[in-house]
């Protein structure tokens, strides 16, 4: 099994700072990509950040310059930094991870959600 727990969402004021945190543990053998993502009401969920095993990035257009995306290999733990939030940063904030588990099958693991509201 492997476990992704969250942290960090919360409500916020526009032009406002937020930190989220994702930690994964359990049977992990190893970890490709690593990444955020987020699902507003009504919308389909979207692909905020990711970051490779290498360290290469992708944003979304929408939050490049003002989101960093960063991973700490040694904890398996991928943040994500929200800087000059909107109103339309506004959803559940999903973390997800591509790894290969102790019986070497790779896969994606998603974590439970943690909600970000940025009121105007």
């Amino acid at each position: 099994q492997v476990q992704l727990v969250e942290s960090g969402g919360g409500l916020v004021q526009a032009g406002g700072s937020l930190k989220l945190s994702c930690a994964a543990s359990g049977s992990i053998f190893s970890i490709n990509a690593m990444g955020w993502y987020r699902q507003a009401p009504g919308k389909q969920r979207e692909l905020v950040a990711q970051i490779t095993s290498g360290g290469s990035t992708n944003y979304a257009d929408s939050v490049k310059g003002r989101f960093t995306i960063s991973r700490d290999n040694a904890k398996n733990t991928v943040l994500l930094q929200m800087n000059s939030l909107k109103p339309e940063d506004t959803g559940v904030y999903y973390c997800k991870i591509v790894a290969r588990n102790v019986y070497s099958i790779l896969g994606d693991y998603w974590g439970q959600g943690t909600q970000v509201t940025v009121s105007s």
